[in-house]
């Protein structure tokens, strides 16, 4: 058993593989040798992959005492480090997405902890070296930095083997529904395999606004069962979406009122004279719904299968696409024609912070943490934010950033940032969840790489309810076009509730 070990053990991150080549190793898994003397009817077997069909495997111990877990998820209850060496353990990993099962989640969530605790033994050994005053080689620094990739790269295969299985089938909806809606439902079907329009009821009818020759052009609302998978679908994907609050309204603007003095009140005795109070002031937040749009393509002979689920065909493909634009545009965006980002607004240091301006913190360096105590920098910035918003906080940051953090512990040798306690959780950092944006900047000269705040709270993301389709046969042949627009909007809603950390001197 120990050759075999020998022989399957990623060894890659021992000899200078990238992160890439380590998840890609294939192998296969065999049962221990039966005993001579045994007769349980155990042969040796490999594994057969052919019930997952984008899916491949690298070892799996049969002989790991050292480690056990806990559960479906893999969660690690011991963990000796002595026997992990350096030597990433031969647990199974998925290089693909396969099917989303609870299997493979389970899996691929097993390995992303035990190469955790494998990036805790080398980096403590580096700072080790650090405190004895030995230099530390670039070979062990390139290891380390391919270890934080892998991290990465399996956190993000989990969260898609998540988000795949938890993906709800549109043809089991359990709600009852009207004829109107059953009708509506199939005239859509119609309309988007044959380009039949009869089928649709008058009043399903919209004119999309679109500003050409020969006036608007007509387009149909999809089923509610589509909007409703769509939305889903990118507030799990868009990471802010996921966090921040949510109105569907029927209008193309949202208003919102706000006191910004609120009413006077004071103490009085009983048989006290009451002085007349001053009214509050009142304020209005506008969140105008700005349009988005996607256009997925299909061949006549898929839409001619009627095995296919247009629907699902349909909300699959532009759930993706609507969830990046709209990220980017949660964070950054700047209001024309998008959703008004939180990073878009203007920013002022905490001590002085005024309504309508999102209040920083500095690390006091320039472009980086400070150079003796980094962690100080999170603390400090924690406590920044008011105490009711801080038990629904979350970090937002990007893949970078979280990495260089994930190398900062307390005074006592533990680490900050921790892995998830289940692959559909997320990583917290100093006990509060972290939202990973690709779309935050990096850490660099007077950047604001770093968000921490209530954003249910703080930020407010409005839909206006309907998904418009509009079918298009003659643009692109042979291909079908599928012309798809909704509207959103989006903007920050108490600017009280999110605090950024600003890597700059002040």
């Amino acid at each position: 058993m120990d050759e075999m070990h020998e022989r399957f053990a990623p060894e890659d991150l021992k000899t200078g593989a990238s992160a890439p080549e380590v998840l890609e190793t294939k192998a296969v898994l065999r049962a221990p040798e039966p005993d001579e003397d045994r007769d349980d009817g155990l042969e040796t077997a490999s594994l057969e992959t052919s019930s997952l069909e984008t899916a491949s495997f690298e070892t799996a111990s049969l002989e790991t005492p050292s480690l056990e877990t806990k559960g479906r998820y893999g969660k690690m209850d011991v963990v000796d480090p002595g026997a992990l060496g350096t030597t990433m353990p031969a647990t199974t990993v998925v290089t693909a997405t396969p099917g989303g099962t609870g299997d493979d989640v389970a899996l691929a969530f097993e390995r992303f902890l035990q190469s955790f605790e494998i990036f805790k033994q080398e980096n403590d050994e580096k700072i080790r070296a650090l405190q004895q005053g030995i230099s530390v080689d670039v070979v062990t620094t390139d290891k380390i930095d391919r270890i934080n990739q892998a991290l990465d790269e399996q956190k993000a295969l989990v969260d898609r083997l998540t988000l795949k299985g938890a993906r709800p089938r549109l043809s089991h909806s359990p709600h009852y529904s009207s004829g109107a809606s059953l009708q509506h439902k199939a005239a859509f079907d119609g309309y988007m395999r044959r380009g039949e329009a009869g089928g649709f009821l008058r009043s399903s009818r919209k004119a999309l606004a679109i500003s050409t020759n020969d006036g608007a052009d007509g387009g149909y609302l999809v089923p509610p069962e589509v909007e409703a998978a769509v939305l889903r679908g990118v507030k799990e994907i868009s990471p802010i979406r996921a966090i921040a609050g949510n109105r569907t309204v029927s209008a193309s603007v949202y208003k919102k009122p706000f006191s910004v003095t609120g009413p006077a009140t004071g103490w009085v005795a009983e048989t006290t004279t009451r002085d007349e109070t001053n009214s509050p002031t009142l304020a209005e937040l506008a969140f105008p719904t700005m349009e988005i749009y996607a256009m997925p393509s299909a061949t006549q002979s898929l839409l001619d299968d009627s095995a296919v689920n247009i629907d699902e065909w349909l909300a699959e493909e532009i759930q993706v696409a609507f969830a990046g634009q709209e990220g980017a545009a949660f964070v950054s965006g700047d209001g024309n024609n998008k959703p008004r980002g939180f990073l878009d607004y203007d920013k002022i240091d905490n001590g002085s912070w005024a309504w309508d301006k999102i209040g920083y913190v500095a690390t006091g360096n320039d472009g980086a943490f400070d150079a003796s105590h980094p962690s100080d920098d999170l603390i400090d910035f924690i406590y920044t934010l008011k105490s009711e918003y801080r038990a629904n906080a979350h970090w937002v940051m990007n893949r970078a950033t979280q990495a260089t953090i994930r190398k900062f512990k307390d005074t006592d040798g533990n680490y900050l940032w921790q892995p998830p306690e289940r692959a559909d959780l997320s990583p917290t950092l100093m006990n509060y969840p972290i939202a990973e944006s690709e779309d935050m900047p990096d850490i660099g000269t007077d950047t604001f790489s770093i968000a921490f705040g209530d954003f249910g709270r703080g930020y407010l993301v409005v839909d206006r309810a309907g998904i418009r389709v509009l079918r298009d046969p003659f643009s692109a042949k042979p291909y079908v076009l599928f012309y798809t627009t909704k509207r959103v909007g989006g903007g920050v809603q108490d600017f009280d509730a999110i605090k950024l950390l600003k890597f700059g001197e002040s």
